[in-house]
């Protein structure tokens, strides 16, 4: 599965970015392979609609879920619209942790009814 990753930087180290729409940066991971590759969010520099921009980035990228703190309503409704799943209230995690917690299955997909606009959750720090 391939899934796009809110970063605030572009190494495993950065952490997730709260915003999805103005985060500078995407990590894109292949989890059955552990590939990675960063992709700048040109839509960060929007005067608006950066959410619906960045979520057609991610779609045109071939990611199939997304994890990221917030989540707007209108790029909430895109990316459910092309079937991709939600990671949503994750934050305070690296990208290296993010993808160990992928692989072990500890990241619950949300229900976008519940999250879109809101991410304040820490889901990623059940552990």
């Amino acid at each position: 599965m391939k899934i796009a990753i809110a970063a605030s930087g572009d190494n495993k180290e950065s952490l997730i970015d709260p915003r999805f729409g103005r985060c500078p940066f995407f990590a894109l991971v292949e989890t059955e392979t552990d590939q990675l590759e960063f992709v700048e969010n040109e839509a960060t520099q929007a005067f608006r609609g950066a959410g619906i921009s960045a979520a057609q980035l991610v779609v045109d990228k071939g990611a199939e879920a997304i994890v990221s703190g917030n989540l707007g309503p209108k790029a909430a409704q895109v990316l459910t619209q092309a079937g991709i799943k939600l990671f949503l209230g994750i934050t305070d995690l690296t990208i290296e942790q993010v993808m160990e917690k992928l692989k072990k299955g500890e990241l619950k997909e949300s229900d976008p009814d519940n999250f879109v606009g809101m991410g304040s959750g820490k889901q990623g720090d059940e552990s």
